[in-house]
């Protein structure tokens, strides 16, 4: 039976192993240590309130993640608060996917934006997350671009 519940600084090491992999799978190319990095990022933003992810379970084994970074700009008509949800760390093991593993963790973390005052909730989906967040109501928006430093 699969349980959930929202992830500890405990849970961070197998989390961030997750996360690398999540990344790998989708393409990432990148040779550099980044758990420290990610480390860092998770610890700071839980502790402040700005980073929730709920967890996936089989017995005491995370089978799957989520996660919602909340962000905020200036206001405009499509988000009035500003105040933004960026999702990240959708993952599922392969071998629970198909099970609705990954959308009842999806509607966990935009619960938590929702709570948190956010007007909208942004993701980069893989080509594998497409039909989830389509079939759950995001909507592409094609100006988003992007300027690597």
């Amino acid at each position: 039976m699969i349980t959930y519940r929202k992830l500890t600084t405990e849970d961070l090491d197998t989390f961030i192993s997750m996360r690398i992999h999540q990344l790998r799978e989708e393409g990432a190319k990148e040779d550099i240590d980044l758990a420290p990095n990610l480390q860092d990022y998770y610890r700071r933003h839980m502790a402040d309130g700005t980073f929730v992810s709920w967890l996936a379970l089989d017995g005491d084994r995370i089978v799957g993640t989520s996660g919602m970074s909340f962000v905020e700009k200036p206001p405009y008509f499509g988000c009035p608060t500003g105040r933004i949800g960026l999702l990240s760390s959708m993952f599922t093991d392969p071998t629970y996917r198909r099970k609705g593993i990954a959308k009842e963790l999806l509607s966990r973390v935009v619960e938590e934006a929702r709570s948190y005052g956010c007007g909208t909730v942004q993701i980069t989906a893989s080509d594998m997350g497409v039909l989830l967040y389509t079939d759950y109501g995001f909507v592409k928006n094609g100006n988003f671009m992007q300027y690597k430093l």
